[in-house]
């Protein structure tokens, strides 16, 4: 049987929830209707999130981006919701969702939305020097 766009988010638990790390998609096929108009809006979106406990399952999230096909929605609206999907089904430490959508009477449209679970707060990067062992850095 053919599959199905669908609004249900499938999960699996974090196979490392000790640890803080992102998951980052691209997802470069969204579209929605324009509410005014009924024309199509396309869209890249660029998922990423810190999993706490649980992860959301590839085929479930590609259902339901796809459920938005045939649905009327401002561009902010469409970003705001999808985000609070995603955070309701996953429960992150942390989650952004930016939809570049493309361009509408000569304007390009970006919304950033992001999500933080209560009290997280991101682990300090670490940067580490690219030069190879033993050879001086440039201008040294």
């Amino acid at each position: 049987m053919p599959s199905r766009p669908a609004k249900e988010l499938q999960t699996f638990p974090n196979p490392s929830p000790q640890r803080d790390y992102r998951i980052h998609m691209e997802i470069p096929e969204f579209s929605c209707l324009c509410p005014m108009t009924g024309q199509p809006d396309f869209a890249t979106l660029l998922l990423d999130y810190v999993p706490d406990r649980i992860c959301v399952e590839l085929k479930s999230l590609k259902l339901y981006v796809w459920s938005f096909r045939d649905q009327g929605a401002f561009h902010e609206a469409v970003t705001n919701r999808m985000l609070d999907d995603l955070a309701r089904a996953t429960r992150p430490r942390y989650m952004r969702l930016e939809a570049r959508f493309n361009v509408r009477g000569g304007i390009f449209t970006t919304v950033i939305a992001e999500h933080r679970k209560r009290g997280w707060r991101p682990s300090v990067p670490v940067t580490l020097d690219a030069t190879p062992a033993g050879k001086p850095r440039r201008g040294a």
